[in-house]
């Protein structure tokens, strides 16, 4: 795509259009999701929807610098802006969706990266991605949290104390950010 025409679709959208596709009702029901499943394991999921790159970023894209990889760095530094990075276990993930150019990552830590195949990564990001293109943004989402907490719950379940059933702490957010 021209990068005229990119940064035009770029600077067009906005966090009201991350608003928009994602209202505060459905950012509450992901919110609930995403603080149900973390009750099942000891992982930590953040949920990022983005409306467009930084101009910065899309001067950027080239032959040698293709669009795949400035929207993985993109993700790569909301994941470490939100300090997902910073888990006791090594084991958040972002899941993050870039509007403007319907672009999916999910970015794991490296206790859960080292555990889960790359792709399964990818399978599950083109599932969400097929969601995403029929327009089904919370159904998507809410595949791709589910999804994120089976591999979770395989290999960072609860345990249970002997004694009583003890919730793990919440280290970060629950909430989605639109930006």
């Amino acid at each position: 795509m021209n990068k005229l025409l990119r940064l035009i679709k770029h600077r067009w959208l906005d966090a009201s259009d991350a608003r928009r596709v994602v209202p505060d009702d459905m950012a509450e029901r992901l919110t609930q999701r995403v603080t149900a499943s973390e009750q099942r394991h000891t992982g930590e999921i953040r949920l990022c929807v983005e409306a467009a790159l930084p101009t910065a970023d899309l001067w950027r894209i080239s032959p040698d610098t293709p669009l795949t990889q400035v929207v993985r760095e993109r993700a790569l530094e909301w994941f470490g802006r939100l300090g997902i990075w910073d888990t006791e276990d090594n084991n958040g993930v972002l899941i993050y969706l870039l509007l403007a150019e319907h672009t999916i990552e999910i970015v794991a830590d490296r206790g859960l990266a080292r555990r889960v195949p790359a792709n399964a990564w990818n399978d599950m990001v083109a599932r969400l991605g097929e969601q995403l293109r029929k327009g089904a943004f919370e159904d998507g989402l809410t595949s791709a949290m589910s999804e994120v907490s089976a591999c979770l719950v395989a290999h960072f379940p609860v345990k249970p104390d002997a004694a009583a059933s003890v919730v793990p702490p919440n280290q970060l957010p629950d909430c989605v950010v639109r930006v």
